[in-house]
């Protein structure tokens, strides 16, 4: 079987939504086996989702409670707008899955794909409620595309909470969720892992430097972002995150 090209660095071009469906399960399998190896989620928490190509109002998600170290693609199920799976099962994933992502997926058909979880610097960086400045490399990447949902409903547990996440993140890839964590979205799973991850670097670094930290200057930062913060460079981070992790 010949290969199939690319008509971006995101998410391979296939001729049949069958083939795209089964790429973007395999790509959200390899994206909670990613976070399994970086030993997130071990309480539960967390989720990553991606569109359905042919029911495009539908996402995959994990089976809840099934370790991200050891999910397969007979792990994920297909969820329905109202918040059920195709098979008509009500108990199969985390509810707040379904209370963050589907706003998410819903407000912006541009993406595939949404990641969140609770991490050991984006966690605690959320606390501070402060946007990210550029004092690193990777920071710029997050310049003028990201931003911070400031509620109380730290515990996701309605449909109102998640639209108002939804329209916290905008057209951002990233959204700093306030005491809980942060979450990203890209045009294909690759892609919003890598920004996930990434942003993960980028707020260990804010928490390490603190108020003593230099920023770069605005100007310096867009420029960086330029060679940083394209979306074949999130997809690249996955392929480096699954050559590391994965291989």
């Amino acid at each position: 079987m010949a290969r199939p090209h690319r008509l971006s660095d995101t998410e391979p071009s296939l001729d049949h939504p069958e083939a795209i469906r089964q790429h973007r399960k395999q790509q959200l399998v390899l994206g909670y086996r990613i976070f399994g190896a970086l030993r997130w989620g071990s309480l539960g928490d967390g989720h990553i989702s991606a569109r359905d190509p042919i029911h495009t109002d539908h996402y995959w998600v994990s089976r809840y409670g099934v370790s991200f170290a050891r999910m397969t693609i007979d792990d994920l199920v297909l969820v329905t707008p109202d918040g059920t799976t195709a098979n008509g099962e009500q108990e199969a994933i985390n509810p707040a899955a379904h209370l963050i992502h589907w706003p998410i997926h819903e407000a912006r058909p541009d993406i595939v794909a949404a990641a969140h979880t609770h991490t050991p610097w984006g966690t605690p960086f959320s606390a501070q409620k402060r946007m990210v400045e550029p004092i690193t490399q990777e920071a710029c990447a997050f310049v003028d595309d990201h931003s911070i949902f400031d509620d109380e409903e730290v515990d996701i547990v309605t449909l109102d909470g998640g639209k108002r996440i939804a329209a916290a993140l905008g057209s951002n890839r990233a959204v700093i969720m306030r005491n809980h964590g942060h979450l990203t979205v890209g045009a294909s799973v690759d892609e919003a892992i890598g920004w996930y991850v990434m942003f993960e670097r980028v707020a260990e670094a804010c928490v390490k430097a603190g108020e003593s930290a230099q920023p770069i200057s605005l100007e310096a930062a867009r420029r960086a972002k330029e060679s940083v913060g394209p979306p074949e460079a999130g997809w690249h981070i996955f392929q480096w995150l699954v050559s590391t992790y994965l291989d």
